[in-house]
């Protein structure tokens, strides 16, 4: 461990605060470090892998797949690609998919496609798109624009033009934001980053009724919650409400870089040959992964699975809630994309965590983030819980 790294911080640039650990090996909803010390992931990899870690289904396709064809250009048709896209739009609003490599990748996709059947319908006047204060949508120039965090900002800044942010689940304050100059709305339907924000049951129709009325683009960023994690194949289908443009990425190939955007018909022609590209975005391998998360979240038990968890998940961190009132202030989420918001700092809670044998993730410093495999079972939640139980107790009586 300490080879690694002193290795690691003498040649990588320190964009990341990381955890005292090497992780060596992984398998379904544990992980394991390079002195054999197993721990309970309930942050797999940042709801990247929602079967689990090298989940049997991806690792075979993946396998089989490298020992085919690694790489070609996107000049020429290959099988996984046209697998993956007719999965996606078989069983979403869309028409049509761009494949690229990560949630930043189909953001800027979704952002370019916009401008460009923006500026197709009216000309150069409507490019302003309008985000979500506490939104994240990555972290290129363009997308860290978009994203309503200043704490991201810092240091960048001109920023891009373009972007107006307004609170996210004020229908009032978005209407008062639309303006000549809009082309898009783009919104996560939950935030994640932001601190698992959930829309009031109306919201995003109110939303979607303000677009179609203002002939404005409605995006979901739906790289977090999608694929499963809220206990349907994406967010948007617990509200009945269906965007123009969807993103993709994170859980989208099980582990591997991959993203999609997603558009219907009407909003994809404005991409025509030449309009956007990625070299590696389809890669066979990712792709042919890609394929093996589709066919588990839509055949096996994976969904129905999240949904069950996910409600004994928030039940038993209510039930923590009730007994430390003084140290949890609120518990928040859908399916398995739960926030439990805290009244002191929540970064002392997790590293205590992960002594213990349990990752997790800390969010605007007071709001522990739980991200855990769709697989995810009833003896991992009480082991989680209990653990939490046991670090509550002392903190409450110290």
């Amino acid at each position: 461990m300490k080879d690694i790294a002193e290795t690691t911080d003498q040649n990588i640039f320190q964009t990341y605060s990381r955890y005292p650990l090497a992780l060596t090996r992984g398998d379904g909803i544990k992980v394991w470090d390079e002195k054999g010390t197993e721990y309970l992931d309930f942050l797999a990899g940042i709801a990247v892998c929602n079967l689990g870690h090298c989940h049997p289904a991806v690792v075979k396709a993946a396998q089989e797949q490298l020992e085919q064809l690694i790489h070609v250009s996107n000049f020429f048709y290959t099988k996984p690609q046209a697998d993956l896209s007719r999965l996606l739009t078989a069983h979403s609003f869309a028409d049509r998919a761009f494949f690229c490599n990560s949630g930043a990748e189909a953001n800027e996709a979704a952002l370019k496609l916009a401008r460009k059947h923006a500026y197709e319908r009216f000309g150069g006047g409507r490019y302003e798109i309008i985000t979500m204060t506490y939104s994240f949508h990555g972290r290129t120039f363009a997308t860290l624009s978009a994203t309503g965090q200043e704490k991201f900002h810092e240091g960048f800044q001109p920023l891009m033009p373009g972007f107006t942010y307004v609170p996210f689940n004020d229908i009032g304050a978005l209407e008062k934001a639309v303006s000549e100059k809009t082309c898009a709305v783009l919104l996560e339907p939950i935030q994640g980053e932001g601190g698992v924000n959930l829309p009031s049951a109306t919201y995003l129709a109110e939303v979607r009724h303000l677009c179609d009325s203002r002939d404005v683009l409605l995006i979901f960023d739906e790289v977090q919650v999608g694929m499963g994690r809220t206990g349907e194949l994406f967010a948007y289908q617990h509200f009945g409400v269906e965007p123009d443009i969807m993103t993709l990425a994170k859980a989208l190939a099980g582990g591997l870089p991959a993203g999609a955007m997603l558009a219907g018909d009407k909003v994809a022609q404005s991409f025509t040959s030449g309009s956007h590209a990625s070299t590696f975005g389809g890669n066979p391998v990712a792709m042919a992964a890609a394929v093996a998360v589709m066919k588990e979240l839509l055949e096996a038990d994976v969904l129905e699975n999240c949904r069950r968890m996910g409600a004994y998940l928030t039940r038993r961190l209510a039930g923590l809630k009730e007994k430390y009132p003084a140290l949890i202030t609120d518990v928040r989420g859908k399916g398995l994309i739960v926030g439990m918001e805290l009244s002191i700092d929540g970064r002392p809670v997790v590293q205590q965590c992960l002594e213990q044998g349990l990752i997790l993730v800390c969010t605007l410093e007071k709001i522990i983030r739980f991200l855990p495999p769709l697989i995810v079972g009833q003896e991992d939640i009480d082991r989680c819980v209990d653990i939490l139980d046991r670090i509550f107790a002392e903190m409450q009586a110290s």
